[in-house]
């Protein structure tokens, strides 16, 4: 399994991680001037090497129309440059401010980019807007970005959505992430770190403070982790082939960079939760009404078993198999929809085929198509619920469907 594992030792920021991405590149360079082509308004990216600590890495400048960001930060768009900076609220200079609309304009109308990955800095953009919204009280919609910083950002967040659609990983995970301690100056006064915009996108993200005083993740940063992130946790077991540094400009006692590494793991499945009870009371027909209810909370599978129970009473066997996040609500719909008055849990790891959904256009009509694929096999099973309606509608049965369907 192609992985991307994500090293937050140091936090991280939008320029940090475009450039630790651009060292798993073949060739740098050209990536830098294919972003330099793309016509972000006034934008100039600059690809420099970097030393931290004795360690190599590179550094990556923006500038708009001549101008960089660098050392302020301005709190409402949530970006930065390497952690060394101030917060604004870009009220001053007589700047144009943007909306999320005007950005979404830009990104969809102005940018040669594709959909995907315009999708992806949208999705960035709005866990930056959500949570300016939460720290400032104010609607989405009345979100205004400074127009420096929102060219700015927009160069961070497409570069950086570039990169993970070019490396095409499998997976991405993201150690715990140190956000830095201590406060962060603010146009409207003194903020403490993570500052509130950060703190609100990292929620339920496993962070932590430490010794380092300044703000080292920024909103920008979080952001990008949290959407690309399968998960956040320790390194996994894996075969390196690349690894990059992305470095910011401020010095701290520790090499203030990203560092990721690029390789392959085995494919190690997921965990989850079975869920079982026995009940000998219950008819038929209310054993299947609960198996529906049971999907529609969001279980796995759900089947059942016949046994025999004490006095030698017949009854079934319910297993439910859910997600870890999922626990909770399955057991309370058990609970609800049987009589069982006791439930056992065990701990599963499962192993999965990548799943993808394909169209067949076929002369009596279209048929979707489920294709399972991994570990070397490719399966692929026509969906019923099509097959079924084209095989009454030209009066065939399944099997003369299929057969036309395969010809």
């Amino acid at each position: 399994m192609k992985t991307l594992y994500i090293d937050c030792g140091m936090g991280a920021a939008g320029d940090m991680l475009t450039a630790a991405l651009t060292e798993l590149l073949p060739d740098p360079e050209a990536f830098v001037d294919r972003l330099n082509r793309l016509g972000i308004p006034g934008v100039v990216f600059q690809r420099e090497k970097s030393v931290k600590c004795g360690i190599t890495g590179t550094h990556i400048t923006v500038t708009v129309n001549g101008e960089e960001e660098g050392q302020e930060h301005r709190h409402e768009h949530g970006h930065d440059h390497g952690h060394e900076h101030e917060h604004h609220h870009g009220h001053e200079h007589g700047h144009h401010h943007s909306s999320l609309h005007d950005i979404e304009h830009i990104v969809r109308e102005h940018l040669a980019l594709p959909k995907k990955v315009q999708d992806d800095i949208m999705a960035v953009y709005g866990l930056i807007a959500e949570a300016e919204s939460q720290a400032h009280g104010v609607p989405v919609s009345e979100i205004h970005f400074h127009e420096v910083g929102t060219m700015d950002a927009i160069a961070d967040i497409t570069a950086v959505c570039m990169l993970m659609d070019q490396l095409s990983v499998d997976e991405v995970v993201v150690s715990p992430v140190h956000v830095g301690s201590g406060q962060v100056k603010c146009a409207h006064g003194i903020l403490p770190v993570p500052a509130p915009a950060t703190a609100y996108i990292l929620r339920d993200v496993p962070i932590y403070g430490g010794s380092i005083r300044g703000e080292l993740c920024t909103p920008t940063g979080a952001a990008l982790l949290r959407h690309f992130a399968t998960r956040f946790g320790a390194m996994p077991i894996m075969r390196t082939k690349a690894i990059g540094y992305g470095m910011g400009k401020k010095d701290f006692e520790a090499a203030n960079c990203v560092r990721v590494m690029l390789g392959e793991t085995e494919a190690s499945g997921d965990e989850i939760c079975e869920l079982s009870c026995n009940v000998d009371d219950m008819t038929g027909e209310a054993v299947g009404f609960a198996m529906d209810r049971l999907f529609d909370a969001g279980a796995l599978d759900v089947y059942t078993m016949p046994i025999g129970m004490k006095k030698s009473r017949p009854g079934i066997l319910l297993h439910v198999m859910c997600r870890k996040e999922d626990k909770e609500t399955i057991l309370r719909t058990v609970f609800k929809h049987t009589t069982t008055i006791g439930i056992r849990e065990n701990r599963l790891r499962r192993y999965v085929l990548d799943r993808r959904m394909e169209t067949a256009e076929t002369a009596c009509g279209s048929i979707r198509c489920k294709v399972s694929s991994g570990y070397g096999v490719e399966r692929r099973k026509y969906e019923y619920e099509d097959v079924s309606r084209i095989a009454k509608e030209n009066n065939l049965s399944i099997e003369e469907l299929l057969s036309k369907v395969e010809k």
